[in-house]
Formats: structure tokens, sequence, C-alpha cells
């Protein structure tokens, strides 16, 4: 079976150079996250398939008033709709805004610790990330008691790990060989 990432991925791309063609990337990356957000909802998951319901009126729950039927998103949501993709809308969305964030050259970075971080520590971090990736850095933290200390930085497809978890883990080995 084809992972969904796979199926989204021409999708966003496409979505991205339309966007893209029109200026429009801020403007699509909100409706993508909205009609996401619908197509995650119990309700429209379960009308996925419904055959009483054509793909153009399940394409329609998914764009937002103002936004009217001969708009280049309700088009493309209807090629969606069409060839029965509507359900991969949450990683449609997701690929499209990792396009925009790398085309602004911004790289989103979550980091857990162990204890939240003030702001100068998380100030000095994104700084230090800065100069590493040479990109501006979106940074989310989060507090995540298993790291028992320090930190795990997850930048993409780079991970550093830092926490004192790893650590003991690392002289755990190096004491039983």
């Amino acid at each position: 079976m084809t992972q969904p990432l796979t199926i989204a991925r021409p999708y966003a791309r496409a979505a991205y150079e339309i966007a893209s063609a029109h200026g429009a990337q801020n403007e699509w990356a909100e409706k993508l996250a909205f009609a996401a957000e619908v197509a995650a909802a119990p309700q429209v998951v379960a009308l996925f398939g419904d055959p009483r319901l054509s793909p153009q009126a399940l394409a329609s729950l998914f764009v937002r008033g103002g936004d009217g039927a001969e708009s280049e998103f309700a088009r493309f949501l209807g090629v969606l709709a069409d060839n029965g993709r509507l359900r991969e809308l949450p990683e449609i969305a997701a690929l499209f805004e990792q396009m925009k964030r790398d085309a602004e050259h911004v790289l989103r970075v979550r980091v857990r610790s162990a204890v939240p971080l003030d702001d100068g520590e998380a100030a000095r971090l994104v700084e230090a990330l800065k100069r590493r990736f040479n990109s501006d850095i979106e940074l989310e933290r989060s507090v995540d008691p298993t790291v028992m200390g320090g930190a795990v930085i997850d930048a993409g497809e780079t991970v550093i790990d830092g926490s004192l978890k790893s650590r003991l883990a690392k002289l755990e080995t190096a004491l039983t060989s």
C-alpha cells in the first residue's frame, strides 16, 4: 500500500507551484491548514468514500466562505476530489508548509528538555542554531521529563541528543562491553 506522504508529495508540489506563481504562498498555507483540519475531523472522515456524496460536493466542505468555486484553490480541491485524494489534505498541508519554510530559509526546530527553557536560553540556542544551519529558526519548546536532564534538539534531518538519558545509556553500554 502506498504511504500517504508519497501520495501527497506531488499534490503539495503542484499546490506550491500554483501559489508561488501568484505570490500567494501565505494565503494558500492558511487555506490548506483549514482544509487539513476539516479533513481530520471525524465527521468528515466518515464522509470519505460515501457514494451518496459527489466528489465536488465533498470538496466544497474544504473551502472557506468567500473563496469562490472558480478560484485556483477550489479547482485544486476539485482535482483532489476527482482523484479521491481529499483524505491526504493533512499531509499535503504539512508538505506545503515545509516547502514554504524551505523557500523562506526558515528551519523548524523542536527542543525537548527536562525543565522549561527560559527566554535567555532559548535566544542563545536560536542564535547558535542560526549559525550552524544558516537559516532563520522557528523554535518549538516542550518539556519532556523522560529526558531527565539536558535537551534533545530535532532540526529535521539532524538530531542533537544532549540528554542525560542518552549519556547514561552510553555509559551503560561502555561499562557492559
